[in-house]
């Protein structure tokens, strides 16, 4: 594990929210491939709630035999997802809502980690259920996926200390090297149009790199080899409170991201209502309250609501 902040209890990041993650079908649809020790335990302290009987009733039969939902997320993403210091016990903003889906369906979850452009194959070859990995519902993955809204969060911007290189927005990226988790929904949405504007003004386009989780990428910005790391809000307001040798110089943007699964399961017919139910209760509130992220707080879990 790459140490490079401590993790701990996340402290509160008011007004700091994040973007959802995606990538083009056929690239996803090519990936492979998980974390080498892909079981998660729970924490004892995760929030829970009541099971929603009308949602529970609404299961395909499969889950409801084995009583068990596998949720595949990835690791290394503090405060969204993240191992607690010397444990296997899988925490953060992602895991906490899976687990409260799980409470309203009255299964256990059992979270499979995986590298978040594995997700939607491993999906599509049955090895996981459901995800909760702040993915973004747009129309290339809902050809696949269902979708149900479980919050709304945006985009950060990165640099080292001192912004050397002077970036102040999304607009100064123009020919800088930039890292991005690989699919990332900045990386395959948004910088193709910063691209086109580039283009227009004569500059170079963005130099991209590509990295499975955001604390690699911190780790090449933090060594000189990046100008700077566009990510989820959360992730980068947490890495700068943890690393002096990094700030956020941008926060911009907010999407909605949703809990995917398999069109073919019929899973969508219990899980929608039981986010609906998970938006309503404590549990929820808690979560956010937690992480310092009670901007992100949706109140209609829609479906497939494409972006």
């Amino acid at each position: 594990m790459n140490n490079l902040f401590t993790i701990k209890r996340p402290s509160r990041l008011r007004a700091v929210v994040a973007t959802a993650v995606a990538l083009p079908l056929l690239a996803l649809l090519a990936a492979c491939g998980s974390g080498t020790d892909n079981k998660s335990s729970a924490p004892a302290s995760a929030p829970s709630m009541a099971a929603d009987s009308k949602a529970a009733g609404l299961l395909p039969g499969s889950i409801k035999s084995s009583k068990v939902l596998r949720v595949a997320i990835p690791t290394n993403e503090p405060p969204t997802q993240y191992y607690k210091e010397g444990t296997k016990e899988m925490t953060g903003i992602n895991p906490d809502i899976a687990r409260l889906i799980g409470d309203a369906l009255g299964v256990d979850v059992q979270i499979e980690v995986a590298n978040f452009d594995s997700i939607i194959p491993g999906l599509a070859a049955g090895r996981y259920d459901m995800t909760v990995s702040s993915m973004t519902p747009t129309a290339e993955r809902m050809k696949v996926l269902n979708f149900v809204d479980y919050l709304s969060i945006g985009n950060s911007i990165a640099v080292g200390k001192g912004n050397p290189v002077g970036i102040k927005d999304e607009h100064g990226l123009c020919g800088k090297r930039v890292g991005f988790l690989t699919a990332s929904y900045q990386l395959t949405t948004h910088v193709p149009k910063y691209n086109k504007e580039c283009a227009g003004k004569g500059e170079k386009d963005i130099a991209t790199y590509q990295y499975q989780d955001t604390r690699q990428a911190i780790s090449a910005l933090t060594s000189g080899r990046l100008d700077a790391v566009l990510a989820d809000s959360p992730i980068m307001g947490y890495a700068a409170t943890q690393n002096p040798q990094i700030e956020v110089v941008a926060n911009y943007g907010v999407d909605p991201v949703g809990v995917g699964m398999p069109k073919s399961s019929g899973l969508i017919d219990a899980v929608g209502p039981a986010v609906a139910a998970v938006i309503k209760s404590e549990g929820y509130a808690k979560v956010l309250s937690t992480y310092g992220i009670e901007s992100a707080a949706i109140t209609d879990a829609r479906v497939n609501f494409a972006q």
